[in-house]
């Protein structure tokens, strides 16, 4: 309920918070009574490396177009706006006659240092900001260790934000949003050209997903009636649909980490597995812990958190990224993975660090290369998820997976995927084989593999590197390193 009936407008400023509900931005533009205006600014910037790649494009297009209907339901309208949001936020206060601007913060460094000067400009023409946290469940700046110091160990963290977790209630959505007079009309959502057409490859992602508020509490629905109970085993089952998928939803804000973690309390509450609702719930733990080492380090996305990986020795294979990208390494649960996200727009959690492990242990190929062909093809392109789970593959990250902890694709695939469904469903090459070889056809028998119609080198390449001898190289150059450089404290 509006608190008055000021005069003045209110702006409200959507980024990659695109709800209506639990929004405490629009909230708290709604209680003060005045009339609103509500703005999208395309943030694909470049200056602040922030430009997604193509397949976040497409969920974009999506989200947005489904938050435009909601808001038109509301009695509302969403101006959509191209530009540097440090001229034309303070250049619509100064022209509209806005009172009060109110945003929530994404948690990037670099754009939050934007957004205080935004917030200047705005004090400087007689508007007052308003910011909010809308994205993470905790505090980075009071969540520290006894020496005051960020913690970089996640299982450490994640005890400490417990203690003194108790997210408030998720606000509900307005019923009815009172406009302001209309902006000068600006962009059609369709003239930014954010959904691919020559070529129109997102064939897989129209199938897969509902972008959009809606399609994101379908999604949260369908997990807990479906998966939570069994999600502590279910999880690493990439043949199974075992995880929440939930991840585009929570990277564009179309649901907010505070009300998954009511719901899912919720259901624990109502007789759900107390390991697998905390299993997530540490899920979304880690979500919380990328955040929070983007905020304090906030070279995260560029610099190695160890900066003995400095040292280390990369490797320069462009054929070997490619065949990695086009899912054609001759691996097959790497290849299956690589395929998923290229069709769907998204991977399996267990499967990203099986092929991330692959490509910068195997391979050697920096962890920068991989992050930036995931931020190209992920619909859930969370930069400060994707740079902190890299970095951990990697070995170079905070709380990182030890050095010697290389992943053998084979051995994961066997575990994983039993009976061989996800690599049928993604490398049909390889669907005639027995399940005993389909993890690793090159080992089959050549009776076998006739049998199955499999000609390696032909259908279905042969391993582009040995996975004992990768293993072997890579752990020297892990040995080298260190003898290289003493260690240094990480962060």
């Amino acid at each position: 309920m509006a608190t008055n009936s000021a005069t003045g407008a209110a702006l409200v400023w959507f980024r990659r918070d695109l709800r209506l509900a639990d929004n405490p931005a629009l909230h708290a533009a709604i209680q003060t009574g005045r009339p609103l205006i509500l703005v999208f600014i395309d943030q694909r910037d470049r200056t602040l490396g922030t430009a997604p790649g193509e397949a976040a494009d497409w969920w974009l297009q999506g989200s947005l177009a489904s938050l435009a209907r909601d808001i038109e339901a509301r009695g509302g309208r969403l101006t959509l706006l191209r530009g540097d949001p440090a001229d034309l936020i303070p250049s619509l206060a100064r022209g509209h006659g806005i009172a009060e601007a109110f945003w929530n913060r994404p948690g990037e460094p670099a754009i939050d240092d934007r957004d205080r000067s935004v917030a200047a400009a705005l004090q400087t023409a007689g508007t007052k900001p308003h910011a909010f946290a809308g994205t993470t469940l905790i505090n980075p700046d009071t969540l520290l260790t006894g020496s005051s110091t960020p913690y970089k160990v996640f299982g450490a963290f994640w005890r400490a934000a417990l203690r003194d977790l108790a997210p408030r209630p998720a606000l509900p959505a307005p019923e009815h949003l009172p406009m302001a007079a209309p902006l000068p009309s600006g962009a059609g959502l369709e003239d930014w050209g954010l959904r691919p057409a020559k070529p129109d490859w997102a064939t897989g992602l129209d199938a897969q997903w509902k972008p959009g508020e809606a399609g994101a509490k379908e999604r949260l629905d369908r997990f807990l009636d479906a998966a939570l109970n069994s999600y502590a085993d279910g999880r690493d089952r990439p043949d199974k649909p075992g995880t929440s998928m939930l991840s585009p939803h929570l990277g564009f804000g179309e649901i907010s980490p505070r009300q998954v973690w009511h719901s899912v309390q919720a259901r624990q509450a109502a007789g759900a597995g107390f390991q697998a609702t905390e299993r997530f719930l540490a899920e979304i733990g880690w979500r919380e812990f990328a955040y929070y080492l983007l905020h304090h380090f906030d070279d995260l996305r560029t610099v190695n958190f160890n900066r003995n990986f400095d040292h280390f020795s990369w490797r320069s294979d462009a054929a070997g990224l490619a065949a990695w990208q086009a899912g054609q390494t001759g691996i097959p649960m790497v290849d299956a993975g690589m395929r998923q996200l290229w069709t769907t727009g998204w991977m399996h959690n267990r499967v990203r660090m099986v092929c991330a492990s692959f490509l910068v242990k195997h391979l050697r190929c920096d962890w920068r290369d991989g992050m930036a062909w995931f931020e190209h093809t992920l619909v859930d392109a969370d930069r400060a998820v994707n740079a902190a789970s890299w970095q951990w593959v990697a070995g170079s990250g905070a709380d990182a997976a030890p050095y010697f902890r290389i992943f053998n694709p084979v051995r994961q695939g066997e575990r994983f995927d039993p009976d061989g469904r996800y690599v049928q469903q993604w490398v049909p090459e390889l669907a005639g084989l027995p399940v005993r070889w389909i993890h690793q056809p090159w080992k089959a028998p050549a009776g076998i593999r006739q049998a199955a119609g499999l000609k390696l080198g032909g259908d279905y390449p042969f391993p582009v590197c040995d996975l004992a001898a990768g293993r072997d190289a890579a752990l020297a150059a892990y040995k080298d390193m260190k003898a290289t450089v003493p260690d240094q404290p990480p962060g």
